[in-house]
């Protein structure tokens, strides 16, 4: 039985694909190490917690003795961990460096001292920075534009360091914008859905029409499982959704499947360093056997629906939600994601 250590499963992502493992394998134990910061809600895998494939272990990988024990006998390692959300990257960089680089620092140094057989980095678009036409390829420059991408691309160039220094098996992949079941509600999606729902002003940065690609989480958790096992150590995997909306667009599409007035949105100041436009060229995704299967809009419905089947779930985390207090503040919007 193949053993692999998942940072950051307790997260909206990582907790889908270890869901996602479990249910398709049964030849793998995982072991979730994770921090359990704001964002990090064991509710997300409570139907997994009697599972004797799956052990959570409460921690930080920053941590260099605990991972270090961790790390021995694994087989594959998927790091999820990470800060992620860009306006809180920019009130406190610090953080976002600790983790996303430092912390990525200390699994390589484990890995490479255990002889992991893969390690799975998991990153993101924005680590390109903007784009006004076309789509990134793999072997673009970085070009990140806040802390919190600028902290991802420097993970991304620790990892692949290892791989050319020290032929550590390290793949990367970098996804656009993920929704879905469990995403903590600060991001547009379920920040939108969950304010709508409460009939609270749904805050949209400037004039609305910055571009983004449009992912469903299950489609994401089946491409990185693919690339786990059939992607080239070294290599670099882009993966998106196809779907290429303006923020107005997914907020005017939201509020039709509720029901809910265009009156709730509130036009706020836009946030520094805002990329325009994010796009993604996945043909070598796709080369290994994948694609994005799921329909948007109905990925979307699909979606609301879980916030309002599971509005215990979300109400207890918007009752704890601090706003961040940023440019948009004195506008009344509160916080606003990315």
């Amino acid at each position: 039985m193949k053993r692999l250590l998942i940072t950051g499963g307790a997260g909206f992502i990582g907790s889908n694909f270890i869901r996602h493992i479990l249910n398709k394998y049964d030849d793998y134990r995982i072991v979730n190490l994770d921090k359990l910061t704001y964002c990090g809600n064991l509710e997300n895998l409570r139907d997994c917690e009697k599972d004797k494939r799956y052990k959570f272990v409460k921690g930080d990988i920053a941590d260099e003795k605990l991972v270090g024990k961790l790390v021995k006998g694994c087989d594959l390692i998927v790091n999820f961990a990470a800060e992620t959300h860009v306006d809180r990257s920019i009130i406190d960089p610090h953080s976002f460096v600790r983790t996303n680089v430092f912390g990525t620092h200390i699994l390589l140094e484990a890995a490479k001292a255990n002889g992991v057989g893969r390690f799975i980095h998991i990153s993101t678009d924005e680590v390109y920075g903007s784009i006004e036409k076309g789509s990134f390829k793999e072997d673009d420059p970085l070009l990140p534009n806040s802390p919190y991408s600028a902290a991802k691309a420097g993970g991304d160039l620790l990892a692949r360091s290892y791989f050319i220094t020290f032929k550590l098996p390290v793949i990367i992949t970098r996804s656009s914008n993920n929704f879905g079941p469990y995403q903590y509600p600060e991001k547009v999606i379920p920040l939108f859905i969950t304010n709508a729902l409460e009939n609270k002003p749904l805050p949209l940065y400037a004039d609305g029409m910055n571009v983004r690609d449009w992912l469903f989480v299950l489609d994401n958790c089946e491409a990185i499982d693919m690339v786990m096992h059939k992607g080239r150590p070294g290599e670099i995997y882009n993966i998106g959704g196809v779907t290429e909306i303006t923020n107005l667009e997914l907020t005017h599409s939201i509020l039709r499947i509720l029901g809910k007035s265009r009156g709730l949105i509130k036009f706020v100041n836009d946030r520094p360093g805002h990329d325009k436009r994010y796009s993604l060229d996945i043909a070598k995704t796709r080369s290994l056997g994948w694609k994005p299967k799921r329909d948007f809009q109905d990925s979307l419905e699909a979606t609301i629906k879980w916030y309002i089947k599971n509005e215990a779930w979300w109400r207890r985390l918007v009752k704890c939600r601090k706003n961040i207090p940023a440019w948009n503040a004195s506008r009344g919007a509160g916080s606003r994601p990315r």
